[in-house]
């Protein structure tokens, strides 16, 4: 769920808000020189370039809405307006998610799609990141290294990179740290409303974005026309759970992919069941924990933690990738083994495959932001409680960071008290949106669809044997159904089913009688591999 940027840095041009007379509108007592803000829009500038057909402007909120005749902040947001305005519905709110993602170039993203006909498409800056105030953190060097299934002697380093992180976090944000959560998120979300002179708004968020609108539909129901939850969170796992299940669901997907490989040993030579592929890849996890593969020219380097977490913690959930993933650790077994050598052009081609989706899959920025909203619930104390979960996930969950995931957090040590309590998600006086999840999400496990669905009574879609997160301009079936829905207002059944869009690789099962043809890929597993990042990067929803 955490996602990538949406831009650089922007500098807008023309995009300070007047302050007039409050609006019509009667709104929150203290509040109406806020929504009383009238918008300078100019085009953005972003990383000193002009964005042509993009528009900001920038706004002043409370820092805390329980004072807001104290320190103030800002945050920016940008427009597409609808191109047609003789059919304008009003506007649609967008959130890429995160917690702490940009979201300022979304507008353009989503500018090709039927949506932008009748909505002025808003976006913005959360507060806290990019062109509004941001929260900044100090970002020490690493105190160690984490491997993917450390012993339990090592379990102590990630309590002291929790406890350093949190107080990197607590020497750099000033006063702002506190009030960077949801509910003040979802209170900036009602100011732009008011702002832009809209009675409500319509809504489209993904991942973290799927919460953040049931907050604010829970906190401000009478201003919510229709809303779509993209990649949606489980409401009761904000939100150390959530992280725990973001490892069960990578397994659940490496599982899947063993049973695929199984059905086609003649081709990848793993094993025959899916017993024997799992005994063959935790084979090869153990030689390369002993012994890592690095290509003698490059320097790539393959360990165990890249295994666990790159290989098939990264690639697993893309189904229309299990044919090179396949054939990836089919050449890492050979390495292993022996027969083949280390600086054999096969060797170089997968170290250098790891390497391009290792630098895709890091984080290039520390965000203060997803710091500080994760620490907006309780987390436990108790570090045997985290001990004793690291094994476990260390023993059945290793892969895509899975112990991280359950180890001692920035959250557990928590340097602040939050001002606002988590939010009773409820839809009490809006009317009933969508919902939409994954299969196969890691990101955002699909239990969080039904569930979010079932709090809301919103429509459910599913998207079977997929692996993706984010799905609205992506996976035709659903975008279908959600552009009838915020255009036309015409909800789908209850619970509908989409296909897959990434479908499976077009490898015959072991004595299968098909026609397909049984050929070898064209590209190499550095092409695909580079292939597939450029893919994930055009995705709306990038994670």
């Amino acid at each position: 769920m955490r996602a990538r940027k949406w831009a650089s840095a922007a500098v807008l041009v023309g995009t300070m808000a007047a302050v007039t007379p409050p609006v019509a509108v009667a709104e929150s007592s203290g509040l109406q020189e806020f929504y009383g803000q009238r918008p300078q829009w100019g085009q953005c500038v972003i990383a000193g370039d002009p964005v042509e057909g993009l528009q900001c402007a920038t706004l002043v909120v409370p820092m805390n809405y329980r004072k807001p005749g104290a320190e103030r902040i800002s945050v920016t947001i940008s427009k597409v307006p609808a191109k047609d305005p003789a059919k304008r519905q009003g506007v649609l709110l967008l959130n890429p998610g995160g917690p702490g993602a940009w979201g300022l170039m979304l507008p353009l993203r989503l500018a090709d799609r039927p949506i932008a006909q009748v909505y002025d498409l808003i976006s913005f800056d959360p507060r806290g990141v990019g062109s509004s105030t941001p929260l900044m953190c100090e970002a020490s060097l690493p105190i160690g290294t984490f491997p993917s299934r450390p012993t339990d002697d090592q379990f102590e380093l990630y309590t002291a990179q929790a406890r350093a992180t949190e107080a990197d976090c607590e020497r750099a944000a000033g006063g702002l740290r506190p009030y960077i959560n949801t509910p003040n998120t979802a209170r900036d979300m009602d100011v732009i409303r008011g702002v832009l002179g809209e009675q409500k708004i319509n809504y489209l968020g993904f991942s973290y974005g799927t919460y953040l609108g049931a907050v604010y539909g829970s906190l401000f129901p009478g201003k919510l026309n229709r809303s779509v939850l993209d990649s949606a969170i489980q409401p009761d796992w904000s939100w150390h759970e959530l992280w725990r299940q973001q490892a069960i669901a990578a397994r659940a997907n490496v599982d899947a992919l063993f049973t695929w490989l199984a059905e086609r040993n003649s081709v990848y030579g793993l094993g025959k069941s899916h017993a024997e592929v799992y005994a063959s890849s935790e084979a090869l996890a153990a030689k390369l924990r002993a012994k890592p593969i690095t290509d003698p020219t490059t320097g790539a380097t393959v360990d165990s933690s890249y295994y666990d977490f790159f290989v098939l913690g990264y690639l697993s959930r893309a189904r229309s990738a299990w044919d090179y993933l396949g054939k990836l650790i089919k050449t890492l077994k050979a390495v292993g083994d022996g027969s083949i050598a280390v600086d054999s052009p096969a060797a170089k081609d997968a170290t250098e495959a790891v390497k391009v989706m290792r630098a895709a899959a890091i984080p290039r920025t520390r965000e203060g932001v997803f710091d500080t909203i994760r620490c907006e619930a309780d987390w436990p104390q108790d570090l045997s409680y985290y001990y004793d979960q690291m094994r476990l996930f260390r023993e059945k969950y290793p892969y895509w960071d899975g112990v991280a995931k359950t180890a001692p957090n920035n959250c557990t040590f928590r340097s602040f008290t939050p001002p606002d309590k988590v939010t009773d998600l409820k839809r009490v006086g809006y009317p009933t949106g969508l919902v939409i999840q994954a299969e196969g999400d890691t990101n955002t496990a699909y239990a969080g669809g039904p569930a979010l669905a079932g709090r809301l009574r919103d429509h459910l879609v599913s998207i079977e044997d997929d692996g993706g997160h984010g799905h609205y301009g992506d996976n035709v079936c659903a975008s279908d159904i959600v552009d009838r829905y915020l255009v036309d207002g015409v909800l789908p059944s209850t619970r509908v089913t989409c296909p897959s869009r990434g479908k499976r690789p077009d490898v015959p099962a072991d004595g299968a009688e098909t026609v397909s043809r049984r050929a070898a890929p064209q590209q190499s597993l550095t092409e695909f591999a580079r292939q597939f990042v450029a893919n994930q990067a055009n995705r709306i929803c990038q994670a």
